[in-house]
């Protein structure tokens, strides 16, 4: 299992989600352009003192990010599937993007059966932030695969 956040843009949401894979054990990938740098004090700080322990890493290309077994879900508010209704299983890819935007549609359109959404009663609310996406998501994928 493993988070990958392409081209993400508010460096506390990163850092909150960094804090989170270190706690749990989970790869984080950064998709690149990133928008902050990864000296950001706002990064650092909300990820504490953490960063030794996050298996973080860096790349320029999605691919390299989801080279490795296991299916990418691509987490989106463009579907009506719920991320309940998918079997998660070991290796597969947790994948947001930018906090602004989401995920490119050229990305969507890669692998337009992945796609997942977190469900949420509110039709005026367009989403919810992006570290609590990762946290609920990882946890459900946790959940499902027996590490709790």
């Amino acid at each position: 299992m493993r988070i990958v956040l392409v081209h993400p843009l508010i460096p506390p949401n990163t850092g909150s989600i960094g804090r989170l894979c270190a706690a749990t054990g989970t790869p984080l990938w950064l998709v690149a352009p990133l928008g902050f740098s990864l000296e950001d004090r706002y990064l650092k700080r909300a990820g504490l003192d953490y960063w030794p322990w996050i298996d973080l890493h860096v790349t320029e290309d999605l691919s390299e990010a989801l080279d490795v077994p296991g299916r990418p879900w691509l987490f989106t508010t463009r579907t009506e599937r719920s991320f309940f209704d998918v079997t998660y299983a070991e290796g597969d890819a947790l994948v947001f993007g930018t906090e602004t935007t989401g995920l490119a549609d050229a990305v969507l359109d890669a692998w337009p059966e992945h796609h997942v959404r977190i469900p949420m009663d509110n039709p005026k609310i367009r989403s919810i932030n992006l570290a609590q996406c990762a946290a609920v998501a990882l946890y459900e994928a946790r959940r499902q695969i027996g590490r709790q």
